[in-house]
């Protein structure tokens, strides 16, 4: 996610409210490190989505709070995507110091944003933020990563529906037979193309439908992601006839599969219960081919679970300009930020 390949994408369809940065680190002439920074801005984008009075009042104060953001990392991705070094010729303790400078002269020289934020680190990385230069950033969770380790004895799908309890087995054979009549099929990068209108909808369907989002993808951010990334990002459409109902994306990082950006039809998906289908078929995918993990993201949790993903707790770190606001930043934070009430399913024997 720090590739050329990638940085590609972020420079030709990045969201309309969103600017993207590439800095390098230089040792000796020798690159050694780098670093995405992103800007956010939040002046004309509605964070909360839900025409309601309280979500109403949310963007208002969210919108006088924080004009715009500036984040280390990447936005459109969970996890640690922000920064790599070479650790041959860089101690972590080297590397820290360089970010904290890297921050410093975006805000200097780019421009200076309402709030700086570090996104998403685990739990092993809060001993490198505890310096002076951290001390007035807060440190805050918001909802955990779900992830699930792919077994080595899961040699196919059915040895994966066969580790669950009767019940979750049970559950996944009914999703399986609901989706009788529904093509699923892998598009090229000019399929995407000719099927660009329907894709954006049935992505629109599910973005719009979110309690909080920070930005919304343009409508050829997906042919991007196919023209510079290749094999790496793979699409998978749902098919009733000729109409496309659904659609989900994977990219291939390593020995790991990020999840990326889904859509669907509403009236399909409680029909034919396609997100999890989506999530089914996403494990069937990840143990044919042998991968090590599948990262599933922060949101849905409760459904991701009940197919065996676990949370991984991760945090970041976030400061507003305004000292005095600042210093409330705790109390401003928790009360804007989305809570999500949820149980963790257990499916396997």
């Amino acid at each position: 996610m720090l590739s050329g390949e990638y940085f590609k994408v972020l420079n030709a369809s990045s969201p309309e409210n969103m600017e993207c940065y590439f800095m390098g680190f230089f040792r000796d002439g020798q690159l050694v490190g780098g670093a995405l920074f992103q800007y956010l801005d939040f002046i004309r984008h509605q964070t909360f989505q839900k025409n309601e009075a309280l979500y109403n009042i949310r963007n208002f104060f969210a919108g006088r709070l924080s004009k715009d953001l500036m984040i280390l990392g990447n936005n459109m991705l969970t996890g640690q995507n922000g920064f790599y070094f070479d650790t041959s010729v860089m101690t972590v303790e080297e590397i820290m110091p360089l970010l904290h400078e890297a921050v410093l002269k975006m805000q200097k020289e780019i421009r200076k944003t309402s709030i700086i934020t570090y996104k998403d680190y685990q739990p092993n990385f809060v001993t490198y933020f505890q310096g002076r230069d951290y001390k007035k950033y807060l440190r805050f969770s918001v909802q955990p990563n779900m992830m699930l380790k792919l077994k080595e004895n899961w040699e196919s799908f059915e040895d994966y529906i066969n580790s669950f309890s009767a019940k979750y087995r049970t559950r996944a054979k009914s999703a399986r037979k609901k989706l009788s009549g529904i093509e699923k099929k892998e598009l090229t990068l000019n399929q995407i193309h000719a099927h660009r209108k329907e894709i954006h909808l049935l992505y629109q369907n599910v973005a719009e439908n979110a309690s909080f989002n920070t930005f919304f993808l343009g409508k050829g951010h997906f042919e991007s992601m196919k023209e510079h990334m290749k094999d790496k990002f793979r699409f998978f459409g749902y098919f009733s006839g000729e109409k496309l109902i659904g659609f989900y994306t994977l990219i291939l990082n390593n020995n790991d599969i990020d999840t990326y950006f889904l859509g669907y039809d509403k009236n399909s998906q409680k029909e034919k219960q396609l997100y999890l289908n989506m999530l089914l078929d996403m494990v069937e995918f990840g143990i044919s081919n042998r991968f090590s993990r599948i990262i599933f993201g922060r949101t849905a949790l409760e459904i991701k679970s009940t197919i065996g993903a676990e949370p991984t707790e991760i945090f970041g770190l976030i400061k507003h300009r305004n000292p005095l606001i600042n210093y409330f930043m705790k109390n401003i934070f928790s009360s804007i930020s989305p809570k999500t009430e949820w149980i963790q399913r257990k499916p396997f024997k």
